[in-house]
């Protein structure tokens, strides 16, 4: 009797939603960097061993860390539990800007991130472990590491996205330890170009990655995401461009992000 009773409990419990998505803090070993990288990962409570779920990558922002974006943005379990999806959140070190460091060679981001983080997940959970089945985006710094990936990795990542995204970087050369990474702008002009999300566009072709990415219009970087926007559509590349009142907050990105992983589970389910 006690035994039914407390399998009606779980299974009442499991449907109002009061059990939720779990969250994993690992330590992932980087070779490129010789160090530990922390890292959150949200586990859907349908999580199962028969069932290959996609992977969203999601980055943080110039000075957060491997879990800003659950304390900012908590609604990410429930959202991993809607979707289905893992949710992957990185520590992308301080003002790396997810590049491998041409100036500092302990900042190897784009490697971590991009082969050595995604091995480690693919071996230990159950994933879909293709392009189609990965995605990648961020916020401001991580809104860039989100294009910046995923525009250089296409055979590992099918989506990206940037909320936020600081997706051109020639205007603020003084600004976030970019100058520290890359060597100062007046002195490596072309170094800033090829490492900035603009600088990438000449990998892209019609209809090869699923691309979002939005920004408040009260944004410091408005700006340069409406450039970019501008320039997809002359070269015909085809995206999601979302311009609506907002600041660079915390209201606007944990506002964003809902929208952004419905657009990666469209993509996930569209089996494109």
């Amino acid at each position: 009797m006690k035994r039914m009773f407390l399998t009606g409990l779980l299974s009442a419990l499991f449907t109002l939603g009061l059990f939720s998505a779990t969250v994993d803090t690992l330590k992932v070993f980087s070779p490129s960097m010789n160090k530990e990288v922390k890292t959150v990962v949200i586990i859907p409570q349908s999580y199962n061993e028969e069932t290959s779920y996609p992977v969203l990558y999601l980055l943080h922002g110039y000075s957060g860390r491997y879990d800003s974006w659950i304390g900012e943005a908590p609604h990410l379990t429930d959202l991993a539990d809607r979707y289905e999806m893992l949710i992957v959140c990185p520590d992308g070190g301080y003002g790396s800007w997810y590049w491998d460091s041409p100036e500092d060679p302990a900042f190897r981001y784009e490697t971590f991130v991009a082969r050595e983080l995604i091995d480690h997940i693919d071996n230990h959970y159950h994933t879909s472990a293709v392009r189609e089945g990965r995605a990648i985006t961020g916020l401001s710094m991580g809104g860039h590491g989100g294009l910046y990936l995923g525009f250089r990795n296409q055979e590992v990542f099918g989506a990206c996205g940037s909320m936020c995204g600081g997706v051109d970087i020639s205007p603020f050369p003084d600004n976030w330890d970019m100058a520290k990474r890359l060597g100062a702008l007046s002195d490596h002009p072309e170094r800033w170009k090829e490492y900035s999300v603009m600088g990438q566009l000449h990998r892209l072709r019609p209809n090869g990655l699923k691309i979002i990415f939005d920004c408040g219009t009260d944004d410091f970087f408005h700006d340069v995401n409406q450039r970019l926007h501008k320039e997809l559509l002359y070269r015909n590349i085809a995206h999601d461009f979302i311009s609506r009142p907002g600041r660079h907050n915390r209201d606007y990105w944990s506002n964003s992000v809902k929208y952004q992983i419905l657009f990666f589970h469209d993509y996930f389910t569209s089996g494109k």
